[in-house]
């Protein structure tokens, strides 16, 4: 399985881009705008949960992440109002799918929390200032993309550093306090 690339989410981030727009320009004709928002943003949140399952390394609870995604989907068409809400749950299941698939520590999961509010505050500063839809999205998605930059493991954790210690040689230990003992004698305040 191929993993997910920076230039991948780019192009992830523009087909994403030009597809939601151009659903949203046409099916508006028809339909009312609202209704339309929100069956343009649960249909990209569908397409980039796939997209991120396609390129997890994990195998299991995909079909449970499906489920998920469409049963608080459509709670969510049909109990919360606010557009903004409602782009919000989206990109909450979007971050829930990362953190369970591509993380493997929770501060790295914190920074994808992160990088995720960032992608909704630009989609939405780029919304006020250009009105565009195509605009928005691209710059969400771009935001998006940078999630391949996040290490897997920010931290190491207690546990696994003390079974480090405790399996080092302790001469080694006792070489690295040394050193440590002699860079601090020799460093000047």
């Amino acid at each position: 399985m191929k993993q997910a690339s920076l230039f991948e989410g780019i192009a992830v981030a523009l087909i994403a881009s030009i597809t939601g727009s151009a659903a949203f320009a046409t099916l508006t004709s028809v339909f009312s705008a609202m209704g339309v928002f929100r069956l343009v943003i649960a249909g990209l949140s569908l397409a980039y949960v796939l997209y991120l399952l396609a390129r997890s390394q994990e195998r299991v609870g995909r079909v449970t992440v499906i489920s998920v995604w469409l049963v608080v989907t459509m709670m969510s068409s049909v109990l919360i109002a606010s557009p903004i809400f409602y782009i919000a749950i989206q990109l909450c299941l979007i971050w829930l799918v990362r953190s369970l698939y591509f993380y493997s520590s929770l501060v790295s999961a914190l920074a994808d929390l992160g990088m995720c509010a960032l992608s909704l505050a630009i989609a939405i500063w780029a919304w006020g200032h250009s009105q565009s839809l195509f605009l928005s999205l691209w710059s969400f998605f771009l935001v998006q993309a940078l999630f391949v930059m996040i290490p897997r493991q920010l931290a190491a954790s207690r546990q696994a550093q003390a079974q480090q210690d405790s399996t080092a040689d302790p001469f080694e230990y006792a070489h690295r306090a040394a050193e440590t003992a002699v860079r601090k004698l020799t460093s000047t305040y």
